[in-house]
């Protein structure tokens, strides 16, 4: 591929990022702004998500994703605006769930993907491993989701933008990080064998 098809859209890059920092914007905003521009927001956002070209190829299951998550919030936002913005981090974990059970179901799992990015010639030992992450992160959407729709529910909106703005990110990078340790323990015990 070459290094001009590779390079990233500063747009699709810009689009990503506010999506994550969402939970804080909409509990800033949702007091100044009200609730229909927050969600009418996202979704718009969602949307130039999947028609903006990213730096690598995106699994057709994580384009689905934002299209489910961007028709869960027009769906609920419909009767209850404010409701719909706090369950936008529920609905990523959903269909991000979804999404990488999907994988399993019909390989490669998700996480092989991601990491044939990188390592197009991943072998058997490391599609089993891939797949054992893949069922990893599915269960930390299940537990990040629940926490997410307790906060939707009865959290007030500080505790929301904190838990789904900053909490939740980092037990996602801890994971990421831990994950990517154990692999490097892993593959040296491997050559080393």
């Amino acid at each position: 591929m070459s290094s001009s098809a590779r390079r990233l859209n500063p747009w699709a890059a810009a689009l990503a990022i506010i999506t994550l920092l969402f939970p804080p914007i909409a509990a800033l905003g949702m007091h100044w702004i009200g609730p229909w521009p927050i969600v009418g927001g996202l979704i718009a956002m969602l949307l130039l998500r999947v028609v903006l070209p990213g730096a690598t190829p995106v699994p057709v299951e994580m384009t689905l994703c934002l299209l489910a998550v961007a028709a869960g919030e027009l769906f609920v936002g419909f009767y209850d605006p404010e409701f719909a913005a706090r369950l936008y981090p529920v609905f990523m974990n959903m269909t991000m769930l979804f999404a990488f059970a999907l994988t399993l179901w019909k390989p490669p799992s998700m996480i092989e993907r991601f990491a044939r990015i990188a390592e197009p010639d991943l072998d058997a030992h490391g599609v089993a491993y891939t797949r054992n992450v893949t069922w990893l992160w599915m269960g930390f959407f299940v537990v990040n989701g629940s926490l997410a729709f307790w906060t939707a529910l009865y959290g007030s909106w500080q505790q929301w933008g904190v838990y789904n703005g900053a909490i939740s990110y980092v037990l996602a990078g801890c994971l990421f990080a831990g994950e990517f340790i154990i692999r490097k323990i892993v593959r040296a015990r491997k050559s080393a064998a």
